[in-house]
């Protein structure tokens, strides 16, 4: 932690003691006193902060401003349970600005771009936090939002936008519509910044290689500020984050102690300047790991890596421990098999576990070979003996949003 990072601790703590009746009350319970942060190897005094514990708030009983200072309120989208309600004060929403505008730099946008935005606007943080960040930039903002892809083709195309701001899936399903129109040499794309979810190597290659673009994964979350709390930079090297308005931790999930640098875990983040609703020790639940050194890029920010993956979406089947990323892993070593994937995860009569992964086959691969190799290939490196099933390209379901790739039926 930087000295200016504990002097900013410092103060947020006196802030939300004073202001905070969430903090007040969590600090109360945990028997916890800010007067022992004294230095900052005890920040591990201070109790963490969980998403359950925000969904409880509901709807504002995180606020910890005056109403007359809110100015906006954003919301996730409690998809699985209660939304979490983030407000936001001039300040927060003049950071959150801030950092976007940031992301667009360091992915080499300038005011000469036009930047075509493709998530969504409304409650969720995406689409009007990308236009923040651009029109700081000075760049001109098309604020398209999902879906609608004939309209999003003919504004590409008519407008000559210059980069694109999509969730992933929505990127490959433009670059495959694109492809099939042969619409490639009418597209003045040279970037695209993706995120909301996370995308393997074969995902990342496929969409740069159809639309011809640099790729940047943005990454970020609602309770936080929405995206643009960190981005890859040209080295690709890792993703940049903010470290003047956030402090980030990596623990082991499981014991919340910290990990050694260089070992993954989960992040835990604490937005050190946030006003409307301040979050101290935010257990993220996002699985990725600190990266030391200086970046060839030359940005001073620290880095973290890709995101692996989610500690609570993690399945375990007949008693392995099974993240999407080591799925993405295996397929991005085999020859012939293209991005997309679908685990299917079934409990027979017997109650026992077994797993189907689907995947999608390149032109001039045989199916049950690549069946074959793909069995071997997740025998060996995850432990764990599975069925599969290989499809055509385009088979799978493609998503303007975030595609579902993890379907368990042993609940229901």
């Amino acid at each position: 932690m930087k000295a200016e990072q504990f002097t900013k601790l410092q103060t947020l703590l006196q802030r939300v003691q004073q202001k905070s009746p969430f903090y007040q009350n969590k600090f109360k319970a945990a028997g916890f006193d800010i007067d022992d942060v004294q230095n900052s190897e005890d920040i591990a005094h201070i109790p963490f902060t969980t998403k359950e514990e925000l969904r409880e708030a509901y709807p504002l009983n995180i606020q910890a401003v005056p109403d007359e200072e809110v100015v906006r309120i954003h919301s996730s989208s409690g998809t699985t349970g209660k939304p979490i309600i983030i407000p936001y004060t001039v300040n927060d929403v003049n950071t959150w600005t801030e950092m976007m505008s940031r992301c667009m730099a360091v992915a080499g946008l300038t005011a000469k771009d036009r930047i075509q935005i493709a998530p969504g606007y409304g409650l969720w943080t995406a689409g009007i936090g990308f236009q923040a960040g651009v029109e700081k930039l000075g760049a001109m903002a098309i604020p398209m939002g999902p879906g609608n892809t004939e309209k999003q083709l003919q504004m590409m195309i008519d407008l000559q936008s210059t980069a694109l701001c999509a969730t992933s899936s929505y990127a490959l399903l433009l670059a495959e519509e694109i492809r099939k129109r042969g619409l490639k040499h009418n597209i003045k794309l040279k970037k695209t910044i993706l995120g909301s979810e996370r995308w393997g190597d074969k995902m990342r290659a496929r969409i740069s290689e159809e639309l011809g673009v640099e790729l940047y994964d943005i990454y970020g979350l609602t309770e936080i500020y929405g995206p643009g709390i960190s981005i890859n930079c040209s080295a690709n090297n890792g993703l940049h984050y903010w470290d003047d308005y956030l402090l980030f931790e990596i623990i082991n999930p499981q014991t919340g102690a910290p990990v050694a640098d260089g070992e993954y875990g989960e992040l835990v983040i604490t937005t050190l300047t946030k006003e409307g609703a301040p979050l101290i020790r935010y257990r993220t639940r996002d699985i990725t790991r600190m990266l030391t050194g200086e970046c060839p890029c030359g940005l001073n920010h620290p880095r973290h890596d890709l995101i692996l993956g989610r500690s609570d979406d993690m399945v375990k089947v007949k008693g392995v421990n099974i993240y999407p990323g080591q799925v993405e892993d295996v397929l991005t070593h085999i020859e012939g098999i293209s991005s997309e994937y679908q685990i299917v995860i079934e409990r027979d009569e017997d109650t026992k576990d077994t797993m189907l992964l689907r995947f999608e086959q390149q032109d001039g691969f045989d199916a049950g070979t690549l069946e074959l190799r793909v069995r071997k290939y997740f025998k060996t490196k995850v432990g764990l003996t599975i069925n599969t099933e290989s499809m055509p390209i385009g088979q799978l379901p493609r998503s303007e949003k975030k595609t579902a790739r993890v379907i368990d039926n042993r609940f229901f």
